[in-house]
């Protein structure tokens, strides 16, 4: 055997002694006994466990974090005039050519808000 695998199974021993003495003491260890708990203070049976989260839930928060998203109107800023949203798809407005480059039009770009689905 190499050195490099002469070494990795010195550790490896190493470390099954250890185990083994772990494993010795864990066996003659007293266990330690749960104290018994209160009745004055009942555990509230009616709240669900939190490992479990409800659908409704997590559709509830995205929405909340999507309206985080959405800056509020400032000076400059588009605001759409229906329902007051600031955000905004831009669209080639293919009726609008702006110039011809190369063959190629460039078209100006018309703005529909994501939410109502109006142009400005």
């Amino acid at each position: 055997m190499s050195e490099f695998e002469e070494k990795v199974m010195e550790m490896l021993k190493k470390i099954d002694g250890k185990l083994d003495k772990i494993l010795e003491m864990g066996t003659k260890a007293p266990m330690a006994q749960p104290k018994p708990a209160t009745e004055s203070a009942p555990a509230p049976a009616s709240t669900p466990a939190p490992s479990t989260v409800k659908p409704s839930a997590l559709v509830e928060k995205q929405q909340e974090e999507e309206k985080m998203k959405e800056k509020p109107p400032v000076e400059g800023r588009r605001v759409c005039t229906k329902c007051g949203s600031t955000e905004f798809n831009t669209v080639e407005d293919k009726t609008n050519v702006l110039h011809q480059m190369g063959g190629i039009k460039i078209y100006a770009k018309k703005y529909i808000c994501k939410r109502c689905g109006a142009e400005s």
